[in-house]
């Protein structure tokens, strides 16, 4: 089992995961890894076209397999393009699907100094099962219920929580810091994530010490449900 695959595997374990940690590594270039198996969609009007709905979908696929991504396969959501570093605000802002999130007045114009993005330029973002992973990812992005958040949460000191967009906690932790999300209108819709999900982005850099700490937090929590489960039969 390689180092990845071990880590993974106690992830799984210690937290009770259904779905997969995802492995999400920007690049220079596509490493070697195809893109994911779906055709590019016919362009709007407006010249937006990409593999799936929006980048967040790319989590969703990310559990199922590896494949690598580049700025066409971004392209249908063009927040999504902006955040993951393969547009500037400039370039995006005249879209279709922009327009409508400011018309609806579900962001003001104002809000999009506010939003974390990848600095730079991305040339490829690479994604995967963590348990896939060949070398220490930039990211690993979780699905979890509120208890497993809870206890993430425990072992992770200054974890942030983010705000909509959702896909700039990505953006968040590839700077270094911890994000969880409660998730967005616009995420939950296009890739299907149920109401008592959550997701959250750690540095992959972080994972080894997280791992360490959960089976810390794991022990005490079971000491305490132990404790209250006894309390509770006792009458108290």
């Amino acid at each position: 089992m390689s180092e990845w695959a071990a880590v993974a595997s106690d992830l799984v374990e210690l937290l009770g995961l259904s779905s997969p940690p995802v492995a999400i590594t920007f690049a220079d270039d596509d490493g070697g890894l195809p893109p994911l198996n779906r055709p590019l969609s016919e362009p709007t009007e407006d010249g937006r076209s990409g593999r799936v709905a929006a980048s967040c979908v790319f989590w969703i696929e990310g559990a199922k397999g590896s494949f690598s991504t580049v700025a066409a396969d971004h392209g249908n959501c063009s927040v999504g393009r902006w955040v993951h570093g393969f547009a500037s605000l400039d370039e995006v802002a005249g879209k279709a699907d922009v327009a409508a999130l400011v018309q609806s007045g579900w962001v003001g114009e104002s809000d999009f100094g506010m939003v974390q993005t990848v600095a730079g330029t991305t040339g490829a973002i690479l994604y995967s099962p963590l348990s896939e992973a060949h070398a220490q990812p930039d990211i690993v992005l979780f699905r979890l219920l509120p208890r497993q958040m809870m206890e993430l949460g425990d072992a992770i000191p200054g974890l942030r929580y983010s705000g909509k967009p959702q896909c700039q906690l990505v953006a968040l932790a590839k700077l270094g810091t911890p994000t969880a999300s409660m998730g967005c209108a616009l995420s939950r819709e296009r890739t299907g994530m149920s109401d008592d999900e959550l997701v959250c982005a750690i540095p992959g850099s972080q994972l080894p010490d997280v791992v360490a700490r959960l089976r810390q937090v794991r022990n005490a929590d079971t000491a305490v449900r132990t404790f209250a489960i006894a309390q509770m039969q006792a009458g108290g």
